[in-house]
């Protein structure tokens, strides 16, 4: 007993010890205070003088005595509850004045020590971070852009059960507070959040639209992790208070439908349902809107595909919720409760469906087309509204023709190359160290030298060659189009360099607007667009530059049938200080001598004939015609230059023939028709650009000669009869093209209405055809074209595409018609009569710059 009276008695001295400390530090923080109060009252007397000051503290001590004898009339100072209750008064004072300090230093963000709060404009009209859309010129939606995948919807659009489970999960006095629910508060800090946090919709609203925890909205005392806590909360607060003054419980409902963060990169109610059900939001049942709410407590945790054990008992815990607060009857909950977890994941991306090479050129023009606007549009956030000029039936008939036509060449080429690699020097040897050097520009050489190369640069080899990953690669071995399997970083560069590339892209030629556009063969693993990224020497596709200067040109003047004969060409220069000579051959081997017309020349692709004339022109002249009808690439003012040897994109060379098409004017290529904002308004049209070219009759003259191709005997462009085009009087032109060793196959097909443009070959040049036979424009590019026109025209919708070329509108003085024959003409045109020409420069052109490599697509990462 006399131990735990010891106890009491050092516990007592302890406590009178800790209150005289305590008096201590009083009667010093006092002095403290009464020190700083003559220093104010010296300082203020200076500036203010003594008497006044003087006077002030006279009237402030009376009206003090006055309010304590007011008091002291109905409270006895003497009773013993007056201490408390005086003490208690003051603090509540000082409290009061203490929280108008933090609320202002909240509101104004004071020294930077809470972070941002937004204004009370942007609390009025708050700005949702909104997809931008983007649509063919038809109407139908082909893709987004997005920081957050989020579309906004209306309040009628939601289903009145989802906002019930929500209400009965995450707020069920919604309808009762005003931003701040005292209860929940009480109940959080009571179990320590164990039965449920503090936060009203309200709130959460607030901190998904204004992103008050981000560190861009944070200040210094963030920093300090339990006051961190504070001044979040604090700030969730107040705006909560701030918005429930500002908006009905429908709009509250409306805005965290619209902002709300459900995962798996979905922003907002109606992406979510899109994502996880494949709905749209007014389609969901009960089950499927409480697996959306019970997202809310954690993304990760609960999300139906990572985790759907968890998802389903969370689901289930929702309902649970609604039939406690009578949304559901017990019954109905039982029911859904039991109903197993069905989901529909249906992921978006900004490259998925269709036009996917499209949106990488959209998103250019728009990005720098936001950037030069006054309202510094951003694609990402400003759910801006883009209609391109793309028409989604024709995108979808050109990948369609694409994918058919390829898969079959593909076929050929496995064939043509079976037991060996098919990148080989123009000896036909297969080209040694072609894999590392492919390898070395890829991202995870790059990355794995940068590991590696100091300290154990033989662990690169290791890794790029023994290690294998889990990947998916392309293939057209199947309707998926991919492969799951496991390869080495070298083999899965190997496998993808088999592959044959392509682009299409087709364009109306009157008013400039792109309608298809096919890059590759598929953007999920060949990110490299072959349509307008890749440049490569166009062969024989060029040759219509070299005749149309002949014939618009005024010093040459030449008309359609005019002759030049099939002879052996040799042209002397001097190139960089060095004498150098160049012969080309035609693809035939041999020279017929004849005296053939311009129109049967190009349309056999005679590559004599074309040289001499680009000798005639000059080759700066051809270039000047080339630049001047929409080719942008640099061209070298060669003796070559006619033949194709400087690398262009089959988007400028389908540009340019369109001139042909126009009556002599180039037009520019439109992409981007109109831009709207989230509204619905205009913010900008785009019209195309157009200038003057060619005359109008070299317009119309050229258009007869590239008929030739199909016309004439020999053309090499005759492989397009094969297909049902010719209906309803249609009438068409076109140009073939192949160059050296068969690297690329092109085409060009011309109908009055629509140019359409192909090219094949592999991802470098050392990859392609041993034979001619297989390998030129006319077996390659010239069956996408084909197939693409034979879909379209067989649309009842595309009728009107169909027709014959118009007459001419000027006076055409140039002879054209009736050319009348040459004797050796006639005796070449019989023994060709069996053999249709082929097409393919074959020559040793002049020097032209080093390509740009395209970027590797083994898709190894």
């Amino acid at each position: 007993m006399s131990e735990y009276r010891e106890r009491f008695r050092a516990v007592r001295h302890a406590f009178g010890t800790f209150r005289q400390r305590i008096r201590k530090r009083q009667a010093q923080f006092g002095e403290v205070r009464r020190g700083v109060g003559r220093h104010i009252y010296r300082q203020t007397a200076r500036v203010a003088g003594e008497e006044r000051i003087s006077s002030w503290s006279s009237a402030y001590q009376q009206y003090r005595h006055q309010f304590r004898d007011f008091v002291h009339r109905y409270i006895d100072p003497d009773s013993w509850y007056y201490p408390f209750l005086k003490n208690g008064v003051k603090g509540t004072l000082i409290g009061a004045l203490l929280l108008g300090i933090y609320v202002f230093i909240l509101n104004y963000n004071f020294l930077y020590l809470t972070g941002a709060m937004p204004t009370v404009e942007e609390l009025r009209n708050p700005k949702l971070n909104q997809a931008s859309e983007i649509y063919s010129q038809d109407g139908i939606m082909i893709g987004k852009f997005y920081a957050e995948n989020r579309t906004p919807i209306k309040f009628e659009n939601i289903p009145k059960p989802l906002i019930d489970a929500l209400i009965a999960t995450e707020d069920v006095r919604f309808y009762d507070h005003g931003g701040i629910d005292p209860r929940a508060i009480g109940r959080a800090v009571v179990s320590l959040g164990r039965e449920g946090g503090g936060s009203t919709i309200t709130q959460q609203f607030a901190k998904n639209l204004f992103k008050t925890r981000r560190k861009s909205n944070t200040g210094l005392l963030s920093r300090i992790p339990f006051v961190r806590k504070i001044v979040y909360k604090s700030k969730e607060w107040l705006m909560a208070l701030k918005i429930e003054r500002n908006f009905s419980k429908q709009e509250i409902i409306t805005y965290y439908f619209n902002t709300v963060d459900f995962g798996s990169n979905a922003f907002g109610l109606k992406t979510a349902a899109r994502t996880f059900f494949n709905k749209e939001p007014d389609s969901l049942n009960i089950q499927e809107g409480a697996v959306l709410v019970g997202l809310q407590k954690a993304t990760t945790n609960y999300n139906p595909l990572r985790n759907p054990k968890r998802s389903r008992e969370r689901r289930n815990v929702v309902i649970g919720q609604m039939a406690k607060y009578n949304y559901l009857t017990r019954a109905q909950a039982d029911s859904l409760s039991a109903l197993p977890l069905v989901t529909d994941y249906t992921p978006e991306n900004p490259f998925s469906g269709p036009a996917s090479y499209l949106k990488t050129v959209v998103q250019d023009y728009v990005e720098k087309w936001g950037v030069e606007s006054e309202q510094g549009y951003d694609l990402y956030t400003s759910g801006l509204r883009i209609y391109t000029t793309i028409d989604s039936r024709m995108q979808r008939y050109a990948e369609q023709a694409t994918s058919e036509k390829m898969k079959k060449l593909q076929q050929t080429f496995d064939n043509h190359w079976r037991g060996r690699n098919p990148w080989t020097d123009e000896n036909g040897e297969e080209l040694p160290g072609f894999i590392d050097s492919v390898a070395r520009r890829t991202p995870r050489y790059k990355a794995l030298s940068k590991r590696f190369k100091d300290m154990y640069p033989d662990s690169i080899m290791y890794y790029m060659k023994n290690v294998k990953y889990k990947m998916r690669v392309f293939t057209w071995a199947n309707k998926r189009g991919y492969d799951s399997t496991e390869m080495t970083p070298y083999d899965s560069i190997a496998y993808y360099k088999h592959f044959l590339q392509s682009g299409m892209v087709a364009m109306d030629p009157h008013t400039g607007y792109i309608r298809a556009w096919v890059g590759g063969l598929d953007y999920d693993y060949f990110k490299y667009d072959h349509v307008k990224q890749g440049r490569r020497q166009p062969g024989s596709t060029f040759k219509p530059f070299v005749y149309t200067a002949a014939i618009d040109d005024s010093l040459m003047n030449l008309s359609p049938c005019d002759r030049i004969q099939d002879r052996p060409f040799r042209k002397e220069y001097r190139e960089n200080g060095e004498d150098k000579v160049w012969e080309p051959r035609n693809s035939t081997g041999y020279y017929s001598y004849s005296n053939m017309t311009l129109r049967r020349a190009m349309a056999r692709s005679v590559n004599s004939i074309t040289a001499k004339l680009t000798d005639d022109v000059g080759p700066e002249r051809v270039a000047e015609y080339a630049h001047r009808m929409g080719i942008k690439s640099r061209l070298d003012a060669v003796p070559s230059i006619g033949l194709g040897s400087s690398d262009v994109s089959l988007y400028e060379l389908v540009g340019a023939y369109c001139t042909f098409i126009n009556d002599g004017e180039a037009i520019e290529p439109l992409i981007v028709q109109r831009i709207e904002d989230r509204d619905g308004n205009v913010i900008e049209t785009f019209s195309p650009k157009k200038r003057r070219a060619i005359s109008e009759e070299t317009a119309f003259l050229m258009r007869y000669m590239l008929q030739g191709g199909l016309q004439e005997p020999g053309g090499t462009s005759q492989g397009l009869w094969s297909y049902d085009l010719f209906k309803n009087r249609n009438e068409m032109g076109a140009k073939t093209g192949t160059t050296s060793n068969n690297s690329d196959g092109w085409f060009v097909g011309l109908s009055n209405n629509l140019v359409v443009g192909a090219w094949v070959g592999g991802d470098d040049r050392s990859i392609h055809f041993r034979s001619t036979d297989l390998g030129e424009g006319a077996k390659t590019a010239l069956p996408l074209v084909g197939s693409f026109l034979e879909k379209v025209y067989a649309d009842p919708k595309f009728k009107n595409l169909q027709g014959p070329f118009p007459k001419p509108t000027v006076p055409i003085n140039k002879e054209y018609l009736n050319c009348g024959y040459s004797g050796d003409e006639e005796t070449t045109e019989e023994s060709d009569s069996t053999s249709v020409e082929s097409d393919s420069t074959l020559v040793p052109v002049a020097p032209a710059p080093d390509q740009t490599t395209p970027p590797d697509t083994t898709g190894t990462e």
